[in-house]
């Protein structure tokens, strides 16, 4: 059960209020170690809200960070260490189902990516949750489209399928990021593939108005 103080922590993190955060966890250092409501840590939780600066409160403030911390906020140094340590970390599981490579992703941490990934990450990895994303799922979702270029030379699927059978490229097309879809076309993404309502790649853009991605997803004339 959260307690009054976790819940302050997690609301000023949301309010990326910097000083409310150092003066919780200076009054009680345990709230470093607090769950949210969703089972994620307080650096996690400040990731997830798009508030990279109170993670870094978090750190400076004395929070120990593990894998999957330090992968979402591209500690590359820290990761290092930790694999060095114990190499059965690289394709672990977070409390809330994704690996280290996944979150690194997820958040377009290219530099931890590409360090996850030559220490043998493994670029398939399906998160363990109800999304069931692979990494290039999670690129694709927040447009890095740099970082999903690595994935794809590591050897991800490009039409792997997640929760609704949503590939990357319709991932890719409904967010209208025309250099995503051709990079995923050059890779082999297959615009014929419908999601589990029976609409295709091209008919996500065309919901959304992106008419250069559907002049690409139609190929040449």
């Amino acid at each position: 059960m959260t307690t009054e103080a976790e819940k302050e922590l997690f609301l000023a993190i949301r309010a990326n209020d910097a000083g409310a955060v150092r003066e919780l966890v200076r009054q009680d250092r345990a709230l470093l170690t607090a769950l949210s409501p969703m089972g994620v840590s307080p650096v996690l939780f400040a990731a997830y809200y798009h508030h990279p600066e109170m993670a870094r409160v978090l750190v400076q403030e004395g929070a120990a960070l593990d894998i999957f911390e330090a992968a979402a906020i591209g500690e590359t140094e820290r990761v290092r260490e930790l694999l060095d340590a114990d190499s059965g970390l690289l394709n672990s599981v977070s409390p809330d189902g994704f690996s280290p490579l996944g979150l690194a992703s997820f958040f377009g941490q290219e530099e931890m990516a590409a360090l996850l990934l030559t220490r043998g990450a493994d670029a398939n990895t399906v998160s363990q949750n109800a999304m069931q994303v692979a990494p290039l799922h999670s690129a694709v979702t927040g447009n890095h489209t740099n970082l999903a270029r690595k994935l794809l030379e590591a050897g991800a699927d490009v039409n792997a399928v997640q929760s609704g059978r949503l590939t990357p490229l319709m991932g890719a097309a409904q967010n209208g990021n025309a250099e995503l879809v051709r990079l995923l076309l050059s890779h082999g993404a297959m615009p014929g593939a419908v999601n589990e309502e029976g609409l295709s790649a091209a008919n996500l853009a065309q919901e959304e108005g992106h008419g250069e991605v559907l002049i690409l997803l139609a190929g040449p004339p």
